[in-house]
C-alpha cells in the first residue's frame, strides 16, 4: 500500500488525486510541509513524498507520472508521440503556469519577510495570463488536454487553475474556466478535495 504524506492545500492535493483517479489503496498522512513528518523522509521538509515499497518518492509531478506509469493508466506509452505531446504540456503547465504561482507564494508567506518582493506579482500575473493564451491554442478537441483521455497534466492545469483563483490570478480565458468546471466535477477530484 501506498503511503503519501502532505495536506490537500498543498501540491499534495495532485497525489492524492492520481491514487483517487487509481482507486488503490493508500495511506494519507495529512501533515504539512517542514513538520516532523516531512522532514524524516524528505530533508528538505517538502511535501508531498509517496512511499512506495519503503523508498520515499518527492515531487507532485514525479509522483503522479510514477503513478500513472506503474498502473498504465492516464497516460500515453512511452516513446510515443502522445507521450512526447503529454510530456510537453506538462513542462509547458509547469514553467508557465506552476512557477509563476509559486514564485508568487514565496513572496507572498514563504521567503523571510525582508526578502519578499510584493511588486514581484504584477510581472507573473502578466506572465500567466500571456501563457493561458498560449496553452488554449495547444489544448486538443476534447473535453481534456490530451483530446478525449484524462491525462497527468490534467491534474497539474486544474491544481494550478485552482491555486491562482485562490492567490488572485485572473483566469481570462473562457475555455480554461470551462475545462476547470468539467475537470472538477469528477468523482475522484470531489474525493480528493474532502480529505
Amino acid at each position: 500500500m501506498y503511503k503519501i504524506i502532505g495536506t490537500v492545500k498543498s501540491r499534495a492535493a495532485r497525489a492524492i488525486w492520481m491514487l483517487e483517479e487509481l482507486g488503490t489503496p493508500y495511506e494519507h498522512l495529512a501533515a504539512p510541509p517542514r513538520s516532523a513528518e516531512a522532514t524524516s523522509v524528505n530533508p528538505a521538509g517538502k511535501v508531498p513524498v509517496l512511499i512506495a515499497e519503503g523508498i520515499a518518492i518527492t515531487d507532485s509531478t514525479a509522483i503522479i507520472q510514477f503513478l500513472a506509469d506503474r498502473h498504465g493508466q492516464f497516460t500515453k506509452p512511452a516513446g510515443s508521440l502522445d507521450r512526447a505531446r503529454q510530456d510537453s504540456l506538462t513542462q509547458f503547465l509547469l514553467d508557465e503556469f506552476d512557477a509563476p504561482l509559486w514564485t508568487a507564494a514565496r513572496h507572498s508567506f514563504v521567503l523571510p519577510e525582508t526578502l519578499r518582493l510584493p511588486a514581484i506579482k504584477d510581472s507573473l500575473k502578466w506572465e500567466f495570463e500571456r501563457s493561458q493564451k498560449t496553452l488554449v491554442a495547444r489544448m486538443g478537441a476534447g473535453p481534456y488536454l490530451m483530446g478525449e483521455d484524462f491525462t497527468v497534466p490534467d491534474i497539474l492545469l486544474t491544481h494550478c487553475l485552482g491555486w491562482a483563483l485562490s492567490a488572485q490570478f485572473p483566469i481570462n480565458e473562457d475555455r480554461l474556466k470551462a475545462y476547470s468546471k468539467t475537470v472538477r466535477a469528477r468523482p475522484a477530484y470531489q474525493r480528493a478535495m474532502a480529505r
